[in-house]
């Protein structure tokens, strides 16, 4: 027994140590960390019980302490974020790359299955080069595999992907079909295809940094959510999001003591111009209502007319959904509706309740956005909407004009409750354009056209522009006094805490990609 404890030991000593002292001395030397310090910073100390620790492609040296691929170039298990349990996988640079075979996928799917089966979120730490060459179709398999377990276990648990190195190639794919990105700058980078093969066939010159790197991802494709400065941070930034989430579909978000805002509401009457063409910054209006007034934003550096993100209002969970006046005039384009729909998406598949601020001109008017498809992707934020079962509660903020009023929750697409400020302005179009087309004829013949058209706004806004005829309709609930949204939150969350709607049965919508 003494003889076979020792060899355990050494086979133990060999797989833990990665590709050794040289490559992890290498890792270190680019910024970044072995997956096993990964681990251990990350998980709750000593809360880490590794699965498939001596898993290896070649069975014929299996009987010996000659492993080639220590780890097969992965590690795998669960552990604890905060007393919570998720399950994870670190890909290991310092062995073969991190490339993936085989077995490399085997572990990966081994984890994935357990995530699923217990319920518990999935994170996958991501640093490798790719397929790995040598075993040929096998690694394109693996990769196949991985692929249908992150689609099948989409809207069943939270999947999230942590590029801390290359992911290149098919390898992309995975973390594409997750929840959740976070990228570290100068060491993640994220491509199809590199630059070498770039250069060779369009013969354009590009870093890996221009390329695929976090601010790429973060600000320009949109490919990512979370963009960190470093390994340390990142840890953080994912800790934060875990703690807004339930573990699976069949749970509710974790909820915590009430915290009033720290920033007081009082000065919400004045921070929302009257003038609906002057700009102000929502995120100041949503850290006035909800707790401890944070905002953890998704997608921060993309698509900036629009605000999504996680809050909490006495002590829930909530998603918050806003449109960002200092930005394109808090427009819906291409992009911003992607954005919305896909996070409104998320925060149905796990219970979160959504809280909509409404501050919408129209849809962004262009060539580019009708040749690009806006009204394809506008339509993914009507769906997305019109799916979603959760607790929903809009709040129209001052304009609120044709389709892009439908479009951020009215009533008609499924709100729950809608409330408004004095500032509303509930309409088909602006007061300006709409005089255009009605008045037109008679600001013509007018003896000072100037004055006539100030005066039929003028009186187009007293009389259509306001929130009381949808009030009067039923389609606004109340309009209030901006200071008491919270309150107003609050009490509509509690209200609809037992909601439950029975929808047609069938296989899945057709959602407009």
């Amino acid at each position: 027994m003494k003889d076979k404890l020792k060899f355990l030991q050494q086979r133990r000593e060999i797989t833990t140590g990665g590709g050794g002292p040289k490559r992890i001395e290498d890792q270190h030397k680019k910024g970044k960390q072995t997956a096993r310090e990964r681990l251990e910073q990350f998980l709750d100390p000593g809360s880490f019980v590794e699965v498939g620790t001596f898993v290896q492609g070649n069975l014929e040296d299996a009987g010996t302490n000659d492993i080639p691929l220590p780890g097969e170039g992965v590690v795998t298990g669960y552990g604890t974020v905060e007393g919570r349990l998720v399950y994870i996988f670190a890909q290991d640079f310092t062995v073969s790359g991190g490339s993936l075979g085989e077995m490399h996928a085997a572990k990966i799917c081994r984890v994935m299955d357990l995530a699923a089966q217990n319920g518990a979120p999935l994170i996958g730490i991501n640093d490798s080069g790719g397929a790995r060459i040598q075993e040929g179709v096998a690694s394109l398999d693996g990769y196949g595999k991985i692929f249908f377990r992150n689609t099948i276990n989409s809207g069943v648990i939270p999947q999230i992907s942590v590029i801390m190195g290359p992911s290149a190639g098919g390898a992309v794919y995975s973390p594409a079909l997750t929840d959740f990105v976070f990228m570290v700058d100068d060491t993640s980078y994220m491509f199809i295809t590199g630059p070498q093969v770039i250069k060779a066939v369009t013969g354009e010159e590009v870093t890996p940094d221009k390329l695929g790197g976090a601010a790429t991802h973060n600000e320009t494709s949109g490919v990512a959510h979370f963009r960190a400065k470093n390994e340390h941070e990142c840890f953080a930034m994912i800790k934060k999001l875990l703690s807004y989430l339930p573990s699976n579909n069949l749970d509710n978000p974790p909820a915590v003591s009430p915290a009033d805002p720290i920033i007081p509401a009082d000065d919400l009457v004045e921070l929302v111009p009257a003038d609906p063409n002057k700009p102000y910054d929502v995120v100041e209006v949503i850290k006035r209502i909800v707790d401890g007034s944070e905002l953890f934003q998704v997608q921060e550096h993309y698509a900036k007319n629009a605000v999504v993100g996680f809050a909490r209002i006495n002590g829930q969970a909530v998603g918050i959904i806003a449109n960002q006046a200092k930005y394109l005039a808090g427009c819906l384009d291409i992009n911003c509706s992607d954005k919305i729909a896909r996070f409104v998406r998320f925060c149905d598949c796990f219970n979160i309740p959504l809280v909509t601020f409404v501050d919408v001109p129209g849809y962004l008017p262009g060539v580019h956005q009708e040749y690009g498809g806006i009204i394809r992707h506008g339509a993914k934020i009507l769906y997305a909407y019109s799916e979603a079962t959760v607790p929903q509660i809009s709040v129209v903020l001052r304009k609120a004009y044709g389709g892009a009023y439908i479009a951020m929750n009215a009533r008609s697409l499924g709100a729950d409750l809608v409330y408004a400020w004095p500032t509303a302005e509930i309409a088909v179009m602006g007061p300006e354009g709409a005089i255009n087309i009605i008045n037109r004829r008679e600001i013509e013949k007018a003896e000072n056209p100037d004055e006539e058209r100030k005066r039929k706004v003028a009186e187009y806004r007293q009389k259509f522009a306001n929130p009381y005829i949808a009030a009067a309709r039923g389609w606004i609930d109340d309009v209030i006094d901006p200071r008491e949204t919270r309150q107003k939150l609050i009490a509509g969350l509690a209200s609809l805490k037992n909601k439950f709607e029975d929808r047609p049965r069938k296989k899945h919508g057709n959602f407009p990609v």
